[in-house]
């Protein structure tokens, strides 16, 4: 019997990198996985830039059903995933399985968000296949 497995995003503000993790892991992952994305810090919402390129080039609106959450906001997850410790790794109580070292695209151009989302669904479809389902 296969064993449905949860996943968390993990970022420091949990607005921008994870939020992105989160809704596209839903997208492709919510059949066999449980998502979550959280920080250890919070933002009053999401990053517009992110939300309105999530808009236009998958149609999910991430302001919908996500909001910005703490780690105590999220059930234990069975992988942790970090988006990037170059700006810093939260501490979460245990090691990450993985960290994708993602390059934070606040503040920067619609293309550096679109090569960061790209990046970010092409590991969520990779973990489709390999790690949510035992």
């Amino acid at each position: 019997m296969q064993t449905k497995k949860s996943i968390a995003f993990i970022c420091v503000h949990n607005s921008c990198r994870s939020q992105i993790a989160e809704a596209l892991g839903k997208k492709y992952l919510s059949a066999i996985c449980d998502v979550f994305s959280a920080g250890t810090e919070t933002k009053p919402q999401i990053n517009q830039d992110a939300v309105r390129i999530m808009k236009e080039r998958y149609d999910i609106d991430m302001e919908k059903d996500q909001y910005s959450k703490l780690l105590s906001d999220i059930p234990d997850s069975d992988i942790a995933i970090s988006m990037g410790c170059n700006v810093g790794c939260p501490f979460i109580g245990r090691g990450f399985d993985d960290n994708w070292g993602l390059d934070d695209p606040t503040g920067k151009s619609d293309e550096e968000f679109i090569k960061v989302m790209k990046e970010i669904e092409d590991k969520v479809l990779a973990l489709r296949n390999s790690i949510c389902v035992e």
